[in-house]
């Protein structure tokens, strides 16, 4: 891969190669650029595993569907095509298709004739509304009430008032199922129950509660008679008088959950007799001593979740030993259950006790499967409210990312939800599988851990049941499955595994959603696989990925930051590679990233756009990309400004972005007239602490690039950028320390440039860097620079010469030698010396090579300086000429053809032989005639006149 093209950029700046796995962000904030994805905005970017989000406020939710809203078609099921003409088919047929489209579906068919208005508005279409992916309030009420005369089931997630479900006028609803209403009080919800009074279950979840007494219990239980089912969290006291209200007036009722309350009277709930089924998760203050004994007596109790509790041993064998009708005891994660040693849960025989210390799935599989067979046994209500509290307590598990569960989830996680994603119930299989999205990798997992974990859902079969639900109708189930999709994606063998099985085309189709949670988590999905290289061209064709991926970036609101900036994220990955980046150029791509960089307020979205110009820019070897960007209207004016942002993600970007495109000569002229060289001083002086690594780097790359023109070079130094270089030089990282020093090297060609390296303390510096840096191309570019600074040039224009110079002048000189050495021990020196063959010479050649060197391109004015350098009175400085020499014309790589042209047209070789052949130090003669090899190799094609020059 080109080192120029950046994927994603992890926290700790281990690596640009983002993994960005996704994460569950309540805040709505961006966080690891950790897939993924993530995090993350402080400045040194997510780690990128970008886990998914979730909004929560609903600020930026969709309005309510009506018949005025336009429909996708390309979304819609395709019908087959048939000679017959749609209006001689039976009502019951054209119903059944109105079936199989969702409500915006439905709405824009409708809204296509008059007899199609009216098969859209049928009641059997509209007995059961969802409406968490849209914004509920009362001007969306209004706009659908007239078809909920029949309504019987609503789903709403936030309810901005109370008038919004009553304007409704649905009077016939038996099912309410709401969550995130913290604005609910007693006075709201009593006004929604007294005009249901046909309710038979309501349930109200996460976010809930908090403003609800039993008072309101009070009065749910006298308007609703019918009442079966009653589910309520985090209420801080349930009061005996509340509880034996339900018992009195709500015969029916046999299902109760009070989720995550503080405290609830035991004894009360022993006086309701019809209780089938009870939930008290995560509450805190129970007598489990008083709950053992009344419970015990309740005639129907057949099944109870007192997960995430205080229970003990002694309740749980008290209720399985004395209620003879209960069946099931869900117990998970229950810390004073779990270590007591000496409990036996295998003793209650007919019994079934969920734990995380009892082999959960074989206890499970007797619910669901015949004894020693795969054949399901017929579904009833039992099994229907284990599946429920299972899938729940399971997604609270993974979001809430609690300690000591790791066993549990590497043992049985992924076959759980996998069967639980098969259930029959919807809502079971949408929380299961945003429970396998969180699962698939929790927040302080290893890499080893999310492999495993990855490999297990692929190797239990879950990528095609993913499929089957991302290809259901149901827009809940899409953005789930795309989002657990996304997650996998991050894992090769999962990766491959999706790709195979025809992935890339159910995401992309997810992608083209009217819906934008859908949307959205496709296109994390597909920012996931393009990490992989090999599944770029997959995306791009046959399946036109760009053009989905653009098209997103067109048809929504940059409003919707996390959609933006996965879809930039997208871009930017397949802008790494050559092909794609062309296709992402031909569609408009460097428009449409450059209109979002500059306005969408998302940083996120703001940094991949940047990023994606940055890649796109990184192909100049083999593309026009990197000129045609400097072309477009405000593009390098957008890019330089952003180098000033708050985020530091984007500043980075930003930066690497100018890295990239002052390399095209006409990119660089227009950088520093729009004042992009004091832009980059300026970044490059703001990140010299307590910034991160990739930041530093981006920000030297920046004033290396810039550098290549003399001009702005000089501009660099006057305006204080050699400060900031010298400090990043001494940097801890072989990554960072490398550019800066790239950057001193075209700095220091300037005597006055190089004067204030000497002041900065510079050859201190770059001196420990040439002797001990890792990096090789780090240590030969300290003492290219160190050359550079003591070959004279400088004390011929230096009328004062500092004291100290000449101290500092030997002391460089020493860093240079001492380098050299590195290459040449005592006995291939003395061999090489004694016979100037080729085949010792290729000798020396392998041993002495630095492949990384391959990148740089010198002008002619650089290649004279070491030409004339090989004169210079200094051993050393001719050492260090002709070995740098040797690796710019090395045979076969990039610009050694380039190197050599410029040589043989200004005669140096003759030069060389004439050096060679002097008294030079042995070190300098075999690397002189290694230069003399290189060029003969590439006679040939200088003599055609295949000459490239560049200014300094």
């Amino acid at each position: 891969m080109n080192p120029r093209v950046r994927q994603r950029v992890d926290e700790d700046g281990s690596d640009m190669n983002r993994k960005v796995r996704q994460r569950v962000d309540e805040d709505g904030k961006d966080k690891s650029r950790k897939v993924r994805q993530r995090v993350d905005e402080d400045g040194s970017d997510m780690s990128r595993r970008v886990r998914q989000r979730v909004d929560e406020d609903g600020k930026d939710k969709v309005g309510a569907p009506s018949y005025l809203l336009t429909g996708d078609e390309d979304a819609a099921p395709k019908v087959q095509e048939s000679s017959k003409d749609w209006s001689s088919l039976t009502y019951d047929l054209m119903l059944h298709v109105f079936t199989l489209l969702d409500n915006r579906d439905r709405a824009s068919l409708a809204s296509t004739c008059t007899t199609l208005r009216s098969l859209g508005a049928s009641p059997y279409l509209w007995s059961s509304l969802d409406l968490r992916a849209h914004r509920f309030d009362d001007s969306a009420a209004a706009s659908l009430a007239d078809r909920c005369a029949d309504l019987e089931k609503v789903r709403f997630d936030g309810l901005d008032s109370a008038a919004a479900l009553v304007n409704l006028k649905a009077r016939k609803l038996r099912e309410i199922t709401g969550e995130s209403c913290e604005n609910l009080t007693d006075a709201t919800l009593s006004m929604i129950i007294a005009r249901h009074e046909a309710l038979e279950s309501l349930e109200l979840g996460r976010g809930f509660g908090e403003r609800i007494t039993s008072q309101a219990i009070k009065i749910i239980a006298i308007c609703c008679p019918k009442l079966k089912k009653l589910r309520i969290s985090r209420m801080i006291d349930v009061s005996a008088e509340a509880i034996l209200s339900l018992a009195e007036h709500c015969p029916l009722l046999s299902d109760v959950g009070f989720l995550d309350c503080l405290n609830i009277n035991e004894e009360a709930l022993g006086k309701v007799v019809s209780l089938r089924y009870l939930t008290v998760t995560r509450t805190l203050n129970m007598n489990w001593r008083a709950a053992a004994e009344s419970w015990g007596k309740l005639p129907n109790l057949t099944g109870l979740d007192v997960s995430r509790t205080g229970v003990d041993h002694g309740t749980v064998s008290r209720l399985l030993t004395s209620s003879k009708s209960l069946k099931v005891v869900c117990a998970l994660n229950c810390p004073v259950l779990e270590h007591d040693a000496d409990f036996n849960p295998g003793r209650f025989e007919g019994k079934l006790l969920i734990a995380k210390f009892n082999n959960t799935l074989n206890g499970i599989a007797s619910l669901f499967f015949e004894d020693n067979s795969s054949k399901m046994m017929p579904e009833d209500d039992t099994r229907r409210w284990l599946e429920g509290n299972l899938s729940r307590m399971l997604l609270s598990l993974t979001e809430s990312n609690l300690l000591g569960l790791n066993g549990f989830w590497q043992k049985d996680g992924a076959k759980l939800f996998l069967r639980l994603m098969q259930s029959s119930q919807e809502e079971v299989q949408e929380r299961a599988t945003r429970g396998l999205a969180s699962f698939i990798h929790l927040s302080d997992d290893s890499d080893s851990i999310y492999r495993e974990r990855a490999d297990s859902v692929v190797r239990d079969g879950g990528i095609p049941i993913l499929f089957k639900l991302a290809e259901s109708w149901k827009e809940s189930f899409q953005s789930e499955a795309a989002k657990a999709i996304a997650n996998l994606s991050l894992n090769a063998d999962a990766a491959k595994a999706v790709s195979e099985e025809g992935g890339v085309s159910v995401l992309l189709g997810l992608a083209k959603s009217k819906n934008r949670l859908v949307a959205q988590e496709a296109a994390g999905a597909i920012w996931n696989l393009s990490l992989g290289d090999a599944y770029k061209v997959t995306i791009l064709s046959p399946y036109g990925g760009v053009n989905v991926l653009m098209d997103l970036l067109f048809r929504w609101s940059y409003e919707y930051g996390e959609l933006m900036e996965r879809a930039a994220g997208a871009l930017a990955n397949l802008a790494g590679d050559d092909k794609c980046s062309m296709d992402i150029a031909k569609a408009g791509g460097v428009n449409a990233l450059v209109t979002l960089a500059r306005n969408c307020e998302y940083e996120g979205a703001r940094e991949h756009a940047v990023r994606g110009l940055a890649n796109l820019a990184a192909h100049d070897d083999s593309n026009n990309n990197n000129a045609a960007i400097g072309e477009v209207p405000r593009a390098l004016e957008t890019i330089i400004q952003l180098t000033r942002s708050r985020h530091g993600g984007v500043k980075q970007e930003a930066a690497g972005a100018l890295w990239n495109l002052a390399y095209d000569e006409n990119n660089r002229e227009l950088i520093a007239e729009l004042g992009g060289v004091e832009a980059s001083v300026a970044l490059a002086n703001s990140c010299m602490n307590n910034t991160s690594r990739d930041l530093q780097k981006s920000a030297a790359g920046a004033l290396w690039s810039l550098s290549n023109s003399e001009d702005h070079s000089i501009v660099i130094g006057r305006e204080g950028g050699i400060p900031p270089l010298v400090a990043l030089a001494r940097s801890q990282y072989e990554d960072v320390h490398e550019v800066a020093a790239g950057a001193l090297w075209n700095l220091s060609f300037n005597h006055v440039n190089a004067l204030r390296i000497v002041e900065e303390e510079g050859v201190l510096a770059l001196g420990r860097m040439c002797t001990s840096s890792p990096s090789k191309m780090a240590r030969f570019l300290a003492a290219l620079t160190l050359a550079y600074i003591f070959d004279r040039r400088m004390d011929e224009r230096v009328r004062a010469s500092p004291k100290h110079l000449a101290n500092i002048r030997r002391s460089g000189l020493k860093y240079i030698e001492s380098y050299i050495n590195t290459f040449m021990d005592p006995q291939t020196l003395a061999t090489a010396a004694s016979s100037y063959t080729s085949s010792m010479l290729a000798k020396v050649l392998k041993r002495v090579r630095i492949p990384e060197v391959d990148i740089l391109r010198c002008s002619d004015k650089e290649i004279e300086r070491f030409v004339t350098m090989l004169r210079n009175p200094s051993p050393v400085l001719k050492k260090i000429a002709a070995f740098a020499l040797l690796q710019f014309t090395v045979p076969e790589t990039s610009h050694a053809e380039h190197h050599a042209s410029l040589m043989h047209d200004t005669g140096y070789p003759k030069l060389l032989r004439i050096a060679a052949a002097t008294s030079m130090p042995h070190e300098a003669k075999i690397f002189a005639k290694i230069v003399l090899r290189n060029l003969e190799h590439h006679q040939p094609e200088c003599s055609k006149g295949k000459r490239v020059s560049t200014s300094k």
